[in-house]
């Protein structure tokens, strides 16, 4: 293959570069020492070759991960005799894995504003924030991943643009956005709430990918209602989580008339009709009573947790003379029986020399709070697991964002509209993080095994708090151990703290507990661990102590959403459940078959098997019905 110039071919292995899914850049170039003319190049993938060694970086707070990784994939043209340049060598293979090709355009060699776009930007110079722009100009691309820049590369070149929106605010608006988007998407979900005069009153929806989300994420939910009011004055309320790279991702959203029981009630049901019957297994609230009764008699089985924040916002007022009057005494002693106590009788005796302490025997307050103290003491939730989330703030800080795409002048069908840009600037947010953990390692500060193995199990989030727990237990101390059968238990105490931690080891499961409690409530093992483990010469982390969901594989394979076996649904329902869970995973499965031609006539084979064997099955119950109808008239 030939090519005119060198940006000629340039421009192909770019092309083939993001069909594929790496980056690339430009080195060895040759020229003549006389004319200057260019004799070769070659062009390589991003991550050729290692970075040098910067003594500086050990320094450095935020270190950048690595990227390099001395990858051999690259293509030489030569240009020497012909005049043209010719392919003279070329390397297909990389040594690391590629990304998915619809996140190529985040490579820096792909993110380029034309002279087009830059004319947009300018023109809308005096309209308001970049990000609008980018929002319109992404809708008129097809979409985000075909601009070829990123929001950074944009407020780079400009800081400043605003789009004015048509307004609707018509029922008829809303059901005519609702069906579009169910049109573009089989999955998409919502569910209105009509009153006495069959007057939309709430509604609720999600998408197919916040369902998805939901199957690798929805263990742990946080609910608001704190959200800012749109004119017509319902709030948004978001049902939101954190995933893999401990990003707030959303899994739907609701606009509410009321906060009455039998509206949180309706609610909750649509949210689990529309998740295919699955229930989280913790959510975090605020302190609202209906919706606590709503979660009581639809969730029961569901952790519910209250927002610490709100906790101490609430303390703030009913007890600001003691917050005033004692301000670096009454705050530590409340802060320690929410988080610090690790046994129900500590924080029993705590909390009862508080109160003598202050003399709040008969506060009125503090007695409800006491009687609901399950919900948000930390003593009572460290065995439930909460994916590290102890307050809806991860929703109230979503909240915050939504301020930014929602105006509280926008009618109803503006703020579907402006909701949906904050959908797709989420996921942007998660895919650049994909690509992050793709194509790049965390940086070690010392190559330990046990680093080396979080580093390629975990996403770089979780990979540094890991390599936090680690370093504690570097600075943390065995002070006595003991023998109990098979089971060692040992009291490991931080250097820097008075209180020790009895931890746990069982010799022959290889298992392992700490009384903090920190793996069963956020799902990373804690540094008095780490420091037993470290004792034992047990160099990779095990494989019961590996969550799923904060490694970097946590979407990959089957999410089934749908439970089974659901008491008092009638066999309609169940039909309808079953088929939505099916196309859910026939389209995860399709999506991966479609990937290569040997995936895809595997697929195909088993698909024919597969339908050949169902047919046998829905014949074979067919002639049992029919036999059960004639026993059945023969008896009559």
């Amino acid at each position: 293959m030939e090519f005119e110039t060198e940006v000629e071919a340039y421009d192909f292995y770019m092309k083939y570069a993001k069909a594929t899914g790496f980056g690339t850049r430009r080195i060895a170039a040759h020229k003549d020492r006389i004319t200057g003319n260019l004799l070769d190049i070659s062009f390589c993938c991003c991550r050729q070759g290692f970075r040098a060694t910067d003594n500086r970086v050990v320094t450095v707070k935020r270190p950048r991960p690595e990227i390099r990784c001395g990858c051999k994939a690259m293509l030489k043209i030569n240009g020497r005799y012909s005049g043209k340049f010719r392919i003279v060598k070329f390397v297909e293979e990389h040594n690391h894995d590629l990304c998915d090709p619809e996140k190529s355009y985040m490579f820096r060699c792909f993110r380029q504003m034309s002279n087009v776009q830059q004319t947009q930007v300018d023109v809308a110079q005096s309209c308001g924030p970049p990000k609008k722009t980018r929002d319109v100009m992404a809708k008129e691309s097809g979409g985000i991943q075909h601009l070829g820049f990123t929001h950074i590369d944009l407020k780079n070149y400009l800081r400043t643009k605003r789009t004015l929106e048509i307004k609707q605010g018509d029922s008829g608006g809303v059901l005519q956005y609702l069906q579009r988007m169910i049109s573009e998407d089989p999955h998409f979900y919502y569910a209105i709430q009509l009153d006495v005069e069959d007057l939309i009153t709430n509604i609720f929806w999600t998408d197919g990918r916040m369902i998805q989300d939901f199957g690798h994420f929805g263990d742990v939910v946080c609910f608001d209602t704190t959200c800012r009011k749109h004119r017509d004055g319902r709030p948004i309320a978001l049902f939101v989580g954190v995933n893999h790279h401990k990003q707030t991702i959303l899994f739907g959203a609701t606009l509410l008339y009321d906060e009455t029981i039998e509206t949180f009630e309706w609610l909750f049901s649509a949210f689990e009709d529309a998740m295919m019957g699955k229930r989280p297994k913790t959510i975090l609230t605020d302190q609202d009573q209906a919706m606590s009764a709503a979660l009581a008699s639809k969730w029961p089985s569901t952790h519910h947790r209250l927002c610490v924040w709100h906790i101490f916002q609430n303390a703030a007022i009913h007890l600001s003379s003691l917050f005033s009057s004692f301000k670096n005494t009454f705050a530590a002693d409340f802060s320690r029986c929410v988080y610090d106590l690790e046994e129900e009788s500590e924080f029993l005796e705590a909390w009862n020399k508080m109160l003598e302490k202050y003399n709040l025997q008969d506060n009125q307050w503090l007695t409800r709070m006491f009687s609901l103290r399950e919900k948000w003491a930390l003593v009572y939730g460290r065995n439930t697991f909460c994916a590290d989330i102890i307050t809806t703030q991860r929703g109230e800080c979503m909240n915050a964002v939504v301020k930014h795409f929602v105006n509280y002048k926008n009618n109803i069908v503006e703020v579907f509209h402006h909701f949906q840009r904050l959908i797709d600037d989420r996921r942007e947010k998660e895919a650049a993080e994909d690509l992050k953990n793709a194509q790049s390692s965390p940086f070690m500060t010392f190559p330990l095994e046990t680093l080396k193995h979080a580093a390629a199990v975990y996403t770089h989030k979780i990979f540094a708090l890991f390599s936090e727990e680690l370093r504690k237990a570097f600075e943390s101390k065995i002070e006595s151990e003991s023998e109990l059968g098979s089971s060692r238990m040992y009291k490991v105490r931080p250097l820097d703290r008075a209180n020790a931690h009895i931890v746990t080891y069982d010799s022959i499961e290889g298992s392992i507990s700490c009384s903090c409690r920190k793996f069963e409530f956020s799902g990373i093992l804690c540094s008095h661990s780490l420091r037993v483990f470290t004792l034992m010469n047990v160099i990779h982390i095990p494989d019961e102590y590996i969550l799923k969901r904060w490694t970097k594989h946590a979407k990959s394979g089957m999410t089934r959403v749908c439970k089974e076996g659901v008491v008092g649904v009638d066999e309609k329902t169940r039909k309808k459940q079953r088929y939505k869970e099916l196309c859910n995973s026939f389209i995860q499965l399709t999506v991966k078959a479609a990937e290569s031609e040997d995936s895809y006539a595997y697929a195909m084979e088993c698909l024919l098997k597969m339908g050949n064997d169902i047919d046998g099955m829905v014949e074979k119950g067919k002639n049992v019905t029919v036999e059960a109808k004639k026993v059945g008239d023969v008896r009559d």
